[in-house]
C-alpha cells in the first residue's frame, strides 16, 4: 500500500511542479484551430458521402 501512496505523491508532485501548463490564451487559440479543423473534416466527409450515395443511387437506378 505504501507503493501506491508513494505513487500518487510523486505523481502530484510531478503534476503541479514539473509539467507547464499552456496560458489561457494559448488554450483559446488552440481550441479555435480544433474547431476549424473538426468543422472542415466533418464536411468532407458530408461531402464524401453525399457523393458515394448520389453515385451509387445513380448506379441502382440503372440497374
Amino acid at each position: 500500500m505504501e507503493k501506491v501512496k508513494l505513487y500518487f505523491k510523486e505523481a502530484t508532485h510531478e503534476l503541479l511542479t514539473k509539467v507547464s501548463w499552456p496560458t489561457w490564451e494559448e488554450l483559446q487559440g488552440n481550441l479555435v484551430v480544433v474547431l476549424v479543423a473538426s468543422f472542415i473534416f466533418a464536411l468532407v466527409i458530408y461531402l464524401m458521402d453525399l457523393v458515394f450515395s448520389l453515385s451509387l443511387s445513380t448506379l441502382y437506378k440503372l440497374f
